[in-house]
């Protein structure tokens, strides 16, 4: 069960499951907490784990005036704080992952680790007609459900397409009772679209492991090579055969893949 936590005045919807030390996980554009259900269910027994909808996802309201991944990334700062734990270990994918960034930038202090998914630092041309293309999109599909399949092309692999997951995450989507408005949306995209990092990131000095989605077209290895070249000691690694959203699509690999890591960091008391 979730709960509705004050983190600076802004009341945040979190998800907390597990024993050990704390993993904080940010969500990607649009997504709430739910998103990483076969992480909660897959690592609590090694780990607290945070799940958070971030502004203007699921239960945390929209706030007035902009939307900015700095202001994301202090209330990640802000719900940490509030639950008074460690440094947390954070996973960051897509939007999360720009958030991330900014949260161990801003708070180096709260950051054990980072993991970062599907990110980058700098959009190129490319990437910028994606989105301008999924600012469209929001309001002018037919339907919800139109909206989703076409948005959903840029997300998950053919075979998720092939086999059915990608339908039923739809169905799943358009059953959430806290679905996301097409001006939330469109916002969180404003946000990330000027997203620029690249030049900021030899600044972070938490150990830090890069994944990238072989197939990933949203947000292709090429870019996320960038952001783990420009932070000092990075890994980098390629998902074979993966997508945008590989910690779905593959949870026990993406799992395991995570746990390594913190591992080789400490992230496991003795």
């Amino acid at each position: 069960m979730g709960e509705r936590v004050d983190a600076d005045g802004v009341g945040i919807w979190v998800e907390r499951r597990g024993r050990g030390p704390d993993v904080l996980l940010v969500a990607g554009l649009s997504d709430p907490a739910e998103a990483w259900q076969p992480q909660l269910d897959g690592l609590s027994d090694r780990y607290r784990l945070i799940a958070f909808d971030n502004r203007g996802s699921g239960r945390t309201p929209l706030p007035e005036g902009p939307l900015s991944v700095p202001m994301m990334a202090d209330d990640a700062a802000a719900l940490l704080r509030a639950l008074q734990g460690e440094k947390a270990h954070v996973v960051g994918f897509s939007l999360g992952s720009l958030i991330a960034q900014e949260l161990a930038l801003r708070h180096p202090e709260l950051v054990r680790s980072l993991v970062l998914v599907s990110t980058w630092g700098r959009p190129d041309a490319f990437f910028r007609s994606m989105t301008r293309f999924w600012h469209w999109l929001a309001t002018e599909a037919p339907s919800e459900r139109a909206m989703l399949e076409a948005f959903l092309l840029w997300v998950y692999t053919a075979r998720a397409h092939a086999d059915g997951t990608v339908q039923q995450i739809i169905d799943e989507t358009l059953a959430f009772p806290y679905a996301q408005s097409a001006e939330a949306f469109q916002r969180q995209l404003d946000a990330f679209m000027t997203h620029e990092t690249l030049d900021s990131l030899p600044g972070i000095t938490a150990p830090t492991l890069v994944l990238a989605g072989e197939l990933d077209i949203t947000a292709p290895p090429r870019l996320g090579r960038m952001v783990a070249e420009a932070i000092p000691g990075a890994e980098f690694e390629v998902l074979p055969a993966e997508a945008h959203q590989p910690f779905q699509e593959s949870p026990e690999v993406f799992n395991a893949r995570v746990d390594a890591f913190w591992r080789e960091v400490g992230g496991i008391r003795s």
